[in-house]
C-alpha cells in the first residue's frame, strides 16, 4: 500500500513538525518512532516522550484505504534530508517493513505495531480555550526563556509560569539568580488559570511558532490549560504537554519598586561594550563591574591572570556614584534578547537588584541580582 506521495519538501517539513521532541536514546524504543496513521488522503502523523505529544495532519496522495504503523523518526527525516528537494518521493507500507522511493533511491524500514506506541492521555477537565497571535506569544517567550533554571533541584523552576488572568497573558522565568516577565492582552476575559510549562515544552514552542512573516501575520494559537496538562493547537499542529507541579514564587515580591535612580541609555553600545568586557572575565563567575556617575557609566572585567578591560559609555545620569557587580552573561541575555533601540536601568544602591525595562513599554521586566566582586 502506497501511504504517501509528495515531493519531498512537504513530506520533510510535516516530519520535523513533529520530531523536535523524539530523543535518539529511548528505554522505550518505540519512542523513537513516529506513528503514521493514514485515513483516505489524510495521514496523521504523531510522536511522543512520554510527557510532550506532537501531532500534525497533511493531505498527501496515495492509495485509498486505511493504516496505521510507526517507523524510525530520525532515519526517515536523515534519509529525506539527503534527498533533492523538488523530487517526488513514495511511502509503501508491507507487512512489517517500510519503503521509502524517490528517484533511483530506495530505503527499506523497520515497522513496529502502532497498538504499541504509547500515546499521552489527555486531561479532561480541560478549562476554557482562549487564544492569542503566534508572532504574540513567540515574542513573549523570547522575551523570558533565557532566565529559566536547567536541571535545578528546585523543579518548578525549570521552565516557564503562565498566568492568564482577565485580559492579561503573563510569562515568568527567574533560576534564583533573575527574572524575566512579559506580558501581553488578550481579546477576551478569562478566569485566573497559573501553570507551569517545562523547559522542553518551552523550547519546543519556540521552535513551532510562526514570527508573522507573510500570510501568518495573524495566526492564532489556541490555549487550554488543566490541572496537570496543557493543550496548544495552532498551524495544523496539537501539542499536549505534562506541567511541572509545585509553587512558583511570588514574582511580584521580586521585581524591585520605588528605585532612587533611573537611566535610559542605548541598548545595542550597551550590549556591545559588556560584550567586550566579557572577553577578560573568569570562566567561573563571568563578573563585570558596573560604575554609574553623573555622565559616564564604566564597565570594568578581569580574570585570574591578571587581565583588565575597561569601557566607558557616556550616559544621561546625574545621581549618585553607585558602584556594583553583575554575571555579564545574565545582563548579555537580557539584552541580546530585545529588539528595542533603548532601555531603562533602575538603581537604588550597590547592594540591590537592578531593573531593566523597555521605555514607554510596561509589559517586559527583568530584574538581576548583584554579585559581590
Amino acid at each position: 500500500m502506497i501511504v504517501l506521495k509528495a515531493p519531498q519538501d512537504q513530506v520533510l517539513t510535516a516530519l520535523q513538525a513533529v520530531s523536535g521532541i523524539v530523543e535518539r536514546r529511548h528505554t522505550l524504543p518505540i519512542l523513537a518512532n513516529v506513528l503514521i496513521r493514514k485515513t483516505g488522503n489524510q495521514v496523521e502523523l504523531t510522536t511522543s516522550d512520554l510527557e510532550i505529544q506532537v501531532r500534525t495532519t497533511v493531505q498527501f496522495d496515495g492509495d485509498a484505504g486505511n493504516l496505521s504503523t510507526t517507523v524510525g523518526a530520525r532515519k526517515l527525516i536523515d534519509i529525506l534530508r539527503s534527498m533533492p528537494s523538488d523530487q517526488t518521493v513514495s511511502l509503501t507500507s508491507n507487512a512489517n517493513k517500510m519503503t521509502l522511493q524517490g528517484g533511483k533511491s530506495r530505503f527499506t524500514l523497520q515497522t513496529l505495531p502502532a497498538d504499541d506506541f504509547p500515546l499521552v492521555q489527555e486531561a479532561a477537565d480541560f478549562g476554557p480555550v482562549f487564544s492569542v497571535p503566534q508572532k504574540v506569544l513567540k515574542a513573549l517567550i523570547n522575551q523570558v526563556h533565557f532566565a529559566m533554571a536547567v536541571h535545578d533541584i528546585r523543579y518548578y523552576l525549570n521552565g516557564i509560569l503562565f498566568v492568564a488572568e482577565g485580559k492579561n497573558l503573563t510569562l515568568v522565568a527567574t533560576d534564583g539568580h533573575r527574572l524575566a516577565l512579559a506580558q501581553a492582552e488578550l481579546d477576551t476575559d478569562i478566569p485566573k488559570q497559573e501553570v507551569i510549562l517545562p523547559r522542553k515544552t518551552v523550547l519546543e514552542l519556540m521552535r513551532l511558532l510562526k514570527d508573522g512573516k507573510g500570510d501568518e501575520e495573524n495566526a492564532p494559537i489556541e490555549m487550554r490549560f488543566a490541572g496537570n496538562q496543557a493543550k496548544f493547537s495552532f498551524s495544523g499542529m496539537e501539542f499536549v504537554t505534562k506541567l511541572v507541579e509545585g509553587k512558583f514564587p511570588d514574582y511580584n515580591r521580586v521585581i524591585p519598586k520605588n528605585h532612587k535612580f533611573r537611566l535610559t541609555l542605548g541598548r545595542a553600545p550597551l550590549l556591545s561594550s559588556l560584550q567586550r568586557a566579557a572577553i577578560l572575565t573568569s570562566e567561573k563567575f563571568k563578573a563585570v563591574r558596573l560604575s554609574f556617575e553623573p555622565g559616564l557609566l564604566s564597565i570594568a572585567s578581569s580574570n585570574a591572570e591578571q587581565e583588565e578591560a575597561k569601557e566607558e559609555i557616556e550616559i544621561d545620569y546625574a545621581g549618585d556614584k553607585i558602584e556594583t557587580g553583575f554575571n555579564v552573561t545574565y545582563l548579555m541575555d537580557a539584552l541580546g534578547n530585545m529588539s528595542q533601540d533603548m532601555v531603562c536601568i533602575d538603581l537604588n544602591d550597590s547592594a540591590s537588584s537592578a531593573l531593566l525595562t523597555i521605555p514607554d513599554t510596561t509589559g517586559f521586566k527583568y530584574v538581576v541580582m548583584p554579585m559581590r566582586i
